[in-house]
């Protein structure tokens, strides 16, 4: 728990489930990926949310989703230029850091499928001795950040609260794939009513949060909202039986919130069988936890390293299944939930204790086994349940803090303000700041987790007029102090500068088709509120916010040249207007192909007497439109839109000698193709 410096690894990896119930992960591979076309971006605090946008539309991008609480903008990008994308918003002086989003694919191997005769890490772990002190408490709830929890389960249902699912935005939260009722069986699976399995804390509820997909992917973007779901939503322990290969910046910003807000984290290491840190286990503020066997051997499947800092049994555990069974699995997802119903069995019998409380009475009761104290396998050892139970009983709650102090120190009071005006605030606790967040006319402009706390703010997005600014300071234990409201004028000239924009794609001259995109690069130097897009004078459309792509059905357009001219407007209404570009629909390219036609009887030489059947044949790339059949020249039968002719020749009346059969088609364009044979009487 935050004993390895975090480092960026390749450009991608992700997230994959540590163990999954009857068919349990182990080291077997890794496939991972960056998501395509993604980033994660956060701003620096103060910066105003026009300027971002016009940021944003310099850049091309659009914002698909944003994660509010730890200010992080997730942005989507044409692939082709990510790279390019991210190393320009890296380098901006406005943006704190901009990072790929990850996934990964969860990787499986076959495991027993038959019930176990016995839950035998309870007894190793001291559980039974632990109950004797406390079966858990309904005020403590743990969160599972995993695939959903199977909501009819007999051990489950009745313990489940509202969660959310961030996979479809519902508060559905039925098991997608299996693995999330694995762990919350582990975790707090109703015990002593004479059915199925014994989870650790009996009576401690729990609220699912699906973030896996039914095939086991799962987005770091994802996995941050999670968390930061179920700390807003009463959570005091998260379960994250998730691991990934690759530091986050993101990631480590959702822990921190959680931890803040006084939640502990509790996360699985990974089956890998390697010292390569995984996260979220590895970051800052998290409970990593690797796995033992029954004889207290680490598993060999399990990760190790520097950044372990408890072992949990982790083979051959029986827990719930999803459809209402029980099952046996192995893997550190479930060394995690077993740790993480010991931290809400220490919570129940002293809910005042703080996180870093809890997590150090865990580490400091658990069975030093491997090397004398820490180690990287064991960390600093396996979980002993009666140990921390009883330590937390016997601890006190530590001394809440004084309120942080803080002020503006710039601007000063009743002074003019105009352009970008950096309000700078100073904080102090004697505990340690958390966040500050500057409030403009009582509502929330931006909030800084680092020092120095410089707001940027953009007062030309702001109407002329007398504006209230005050600062609020939270420390660990979220007591929060208010800055003297600092009162400034903003004063800003009038905007007269119209946006600068062009047609980016189709280019001037270009032949289109079908549907088409018009992309259009607009700038200005307050925001846009609006492009326009022209069509032969005549307005298209309108977007209000960045990227300002229209999607064209040239279908609907008879072919020819046609002028297209977009018009920008800022938030002033000055308007801009593009160069025009002219492109040529082709939708219908005129048919040069002519039909073939066939006398397919008589045959070509062949001697007629008496009466003769002629047939003919046509066949064309579009359609036939008509048939004609000539005798010596003469027109004797025509049909129309069919592609056969049928024509009695009677051969009485005609003179001995050669005579012509000539038959001719044409096609809806007017293409005409003949065949002609010469037959005898």
């Amino acid at each position: 728990m935050g004993k390895v410096e975090k480092v960026v690894f390749r450009y991608f990896t992700g997230f994959f489930v540590a163990g999954v119930l009857s068919i349990a992960t182990s080291g077997a591979g890794f496939g991972s990926d960056r998501v395509a076309g993604e980033l994660l971006v956060k701003p620096k605090a103060g910066v105003a949310k026009k300027a971002l946008e016009k940021m944003f539309a310099e850049n091309h991008v659009s914002i698909v989703g944003e994660i509010p609480r730890i200010g992080v903008k997730h942005i989507k990008v044409p692939e082709k230029a990510l790279d390019l994308v991210k190393s320009a918003l890296s380098h901006n002086p406005d943006i704190e850091y901009a990072e790929f989003n990850y996934q990964a694919e969860e990787v499986v191997i076959p495991n027993d499928t038959y019930y176990a005769s016995a839950q035998w890490h309870h007894p190793k772990i001291s559980s039974p001795a632990g109950w004797d002190i406390t079966t858990g408490s309904n005020g403590v709830t743990i969160a599972i950040i995993d695939s959903g929890v199977d909501p009819s389960h007999p051990d489950l249902s009745a313990k489940l609260l509202p969660g959310y699912n961030f996979l479809n935005n519902t508060t559905n939260t039925a098991d997608v794939r299996g693995h999330g009722t694995a762990v919350a069986g582990c975790a707090a699976a109703l015990s002593n009513n004479a059915i199925g399995v014994a989870g650790v804390a009996w009576n401690n509820p729990v609220m699912p949060v699906v973030v896996l997909d039914s095939n086991g992917f799962a987005y770091y973007s994802t996995i941050a909202k999670g968390i930061i779901y179920a700390a807003d939503h009463g959570a005091k322990v998260i379960n994250i039986s998730i691991a990934g290969s690759s530091s986050s910046t993101t990631l480590q910003n959702a822990v921190n919130y959680a931890w803040n807000k006084g939640v502990v984290v509790i996360a699985a290491a990974a089956n890998n069988s390697t010292s390569t840190p995984y996260y979220p286990a590895a970051c800052n503020n998290v409970v990593a936890v690797s796995a033992t066997t029954s004889s207290d051997a680490i598993a060999s499947f399990s990760n190790y390293g520097n950044w372990i800092d408890v072992a949990a049994p982790g083979v051959s555990i029986k827990t719930t299944t999803n459809g209402g069974g029980y099952g046996t699995g192995s893997g550190t997802s479930f060394s995690s939930p077993i740790t993480a119903g010991l931290a809400a069995l220490i919570l129940s019998v002293n809910p005042a204790l703080t996180n870093s409380q809890v997590v150090a009475i865990m580490t400091g009761n658990a069975d030093d086994l491997g090397s004398p104290g820490f180690d990287i396998y064991y960390g600093y050892g396996r979980i002993n349940v009666y140990k921390s139970v009883v330590a937390a009983k016997n601890t006190l709650p530590q001394r809440i803090s004084a309120l942080p102090a803080v002020s503006i120190s710039s601007p000063l009071y009743n002074t003019e303000v105009n352009n970008t005006t950096v309000v700078h605030v100073s904080a102090t606790d004697n505990a340690g700041i958390s966040k500050v967040e500057l409030f403009i006319n009582g509502a929330l402009y931006a909030t800084g987790t680092t020092e120095p706390f410089d707001f940027s703010w953009d007062t030309k997005s702001y109407p002329d007029g007398i504006y209230s600014l005050e600062a609020r300071a939270y420390d660990s234990s979220e007591n929060m102090g208010k800055s003297e409201e600092i009162v400034v004028s903003v004063s800003n000239p009038v905007d007269t500068t119209a946006p600068l924009l062009s047609i980016l794609y189709p280019i001037d001259h270009a032949v289109v088709s079908g549907t088409t995109t018009v992309g259009i690069s607009v700038t200005d130097d307050i925001g846009v509120s609006k492009v326009e897009l022209y069509i032969e004078g005549t307005r298209y459309a309108e977007i209000t916010a960045a990227p300002f792509d229209f999607v064209w059905d040239t279908a609907k357009y008879p072919d020819g040249t046609y002028s297209l001219e977009a018009r920008a407007y800022d938030f002033s209404q000055n308007m801009g207007v593009s160069a025009p570009v002219t492109i040529t629909i082709v939708n219908n390219p005129k048919d040069a192909i002519p039909p073939v036609v066939t006398i397919t009887s008589p045959a070509n030489n062949s001697y007629v007497v008496n009466s003769k059947k002629i047939r003919v044949t046509a066949t064309d790339n579009v359609a036939v439109s008509k048939i004609e059949l000539y005798l010596d020249n003469m027109l004797e039968s025509t049909v129309t839109n069919q592609d056969t002719l049928s024509y009695v020749w009677k051969t009485r009346k005609i003179g001995k000698g050669a005579h012509n059969i000539t038959a001719k088609a044409y096609d809806v364009a007017g293409n005409m193709s003949v065949h002609t044979i010469t037959v005898h009487k």
